[in-house]
Order: C-alpha cells, then sequence, then structure tokens
C-alpha cells in the first residue's frame, strides 16, 4: 500500500493471510476461508474501476485458485496489468509454499499473468528444474517459464552476489537485464520483492510500457533500500524506507 501511495496510486488490498510478526521473525499465520477471500476480490471489482492487479503472497492451493478463478470469471480487459509474484521461498531460503500452491501458481495463474517475478529460488520451485547462480542460469529459467506459458518474467537475483543486483527480463523475444548497484544496508532487509512488484503494477496503471515501468520500479526500489539507513525500526530485518520522497520534502 506504501509503494502505491508512494506511486501516486490508490490502493485496494485483497487480504489472504493475516500474519503476526515483526522484523525478527514470523509467529504464526492465519489463513480465511477462501470463499472470504473471494468476497473481497467482488467487493473491489463491483465498484472499482482497476487498472492493474499485484498479487503477492497466497498461503494456499486453495486461495490461489479461487483468485484465479475470480480474475478467469470477471469481464477484464485483455490490457489490464496483473503482476504476479510467487512468494515461494523466503529469503532464507525456508519453502513457503506446499506442492500443491506451486501447482495452482504455474497452472492457473502463470497463464493470467502480464509478468511474474519470482526470485531465483522461486523460479526454480516453478520450473521444477535447477540451474546455474549466474546471468545464463537466470536466463534460462526465464525461458523456461515463458514455454510453460508467462507472457513475461523478470528473475529477480538480488539474492545472489556481486557488485550489481541483476533482474533478467524475458518476454519471449529477447533478453534483457535490469541492474542496480548493490547497496550496503548493514544487514538484512524485508520487503524487497514484493515492492518491486509492486512498483511495477503502479508503473503499469499510471501508463508506462511494460520496459519503462521495470525500469522504474527497480530505481524506486533502490532509493527506497538506500533510505532505509535513515530508519531506526525494530531489532531484525530492516524495512525499506518507501516514501523516501515525501520525507524529503517535509525537511526542505
Amino acid at each position: 500500500m506504501k509503494t502505491f501511495a508512494a506511486h501516486g496510486c490508490y490502493g485496494m488490498a485483497v487480504l489472504t493471510a493475516l500474519t503476526t510478526q515483526n522484523t525478527q521473525r514470523v509467529w504464526r499465520v492465519h489463513l480465511p476461508p477462501a470463499d472470504i477471500v473471494a468476497a473481497q476480490i467482488d467487493a473491489i471489482f463491483d465498484d472499482i474501476d482497476v487498472h492493474a492487479v499485484k498479487i503477492g503472497m497466497l498461503g494456499s492451493s486453495e486461495i490461489a485458485r479461487v483468485v484465479a478463478d475470480r480474475l478467469k470469471q470477471k469481464p477484464l480487459p485483455r490490457e489490464l496489468p496483473i503482476v504476479l509474484d510467487p512468494v515461494l521461498v523466503a529469503t532464507s531460503g525456508d519453502a513457503l509454499g506446499a506442492p500443491d500452491l506451486v501447482d495452482v501458481l504455474r497452472d492457473e495463474l502463470l497463464p493470467l499473468a502480464s509478468l511474474v517475478t519470482p526470485n531465483f529460488s522461486e523460479a526454480v520451485r516453478l520450473t521444477d528444474q535447477p540451474s546455474s547462480r549466474d546471468i545464463a542460469g537466470m536466463q534460462e529459467l526465464a525461458e523456461r517459464l515463458h514455454r510453460l506459458g508467462a507472457r513475461a518474467v523478470l528473475v529477480k537475483g538480488g539474492h545472489l552476489t556481486g557488485a550489481e543486483a541483476s533482474d533478467v527480463f524475458f518476454d519471449g523475444k529477447s533478453h534483457r537485464v535490469f541492474a542496480a548497484p548493490r547497496l550496503d544496508t548493514a544487514g538484512e532487509t524485508h520487503g524487497t520483492g514484493c515492492t518491486l512488484a509492486a512498483a511495477i503494477a503502479a508503473n503499469l496503471a499510471n501508463g508506462l510500457a511494460l520496459g519503462e515501468a521495470i525500469e522504474a520500479a527497480k530505481k524506486y526500489l533502490t532509493e527506497a533500500l538506500r533510505a532505509s539507513r535513515d530508519l531506526h525500526v525494530g531489532h531484525g530485518a530492516a524495512p525499506l524506507n518507501h516514501v523516501y520522497g515525501w520525507s524529503r520534502r517535509l525537511d526542505a
């Protein structure tokens, strides 16, 4: 929601999981009934003129299937951007979704998405094939995901090593690498993947072409990471400073 607001968009949330967490750890996760998720989607689309959809953590195959079914049933314009961030693997490498959730994401949601944005480990889980942890391997994963039905793929490389944080894009025709300086944030940061996907969706809602939307989102994420150094929130993985531009205006 902060990312949408920072891009001049009004975000409407469908709650697919309620978490008890802070910067240090997650205590509990409660998944709402699937019919409540469906009702939230209906409430938004029955009243709001939606310009883009961003899908993140879904929690279970049942909830993922409901999201897919609802999007299929709505009279959505073909050009409506749908950005799928398949939240399956945490920064720690821990799996966040059961195998049946992977199946629904791959078989039912992947073909609906304008862009899918897995990190390296999530791309490996979705394709069920290992790959080298480098640009060539990421390009191979992106091609596999495209063959599985994704219209366009952005494999994120933020958790790899190197002086740059490079993400690999593939649209079925050509590859493109989006790179940004790897910042020393003095520890782990939380929410980078979600922020990037949300920023891409917001940029698409604002009329940018896909490549421009990704490039602008990458720059926004870099600055939000850089500005996170000024935050002193909690004692664990630091949050991003999503409204860094507002802070500068207030200081002025």
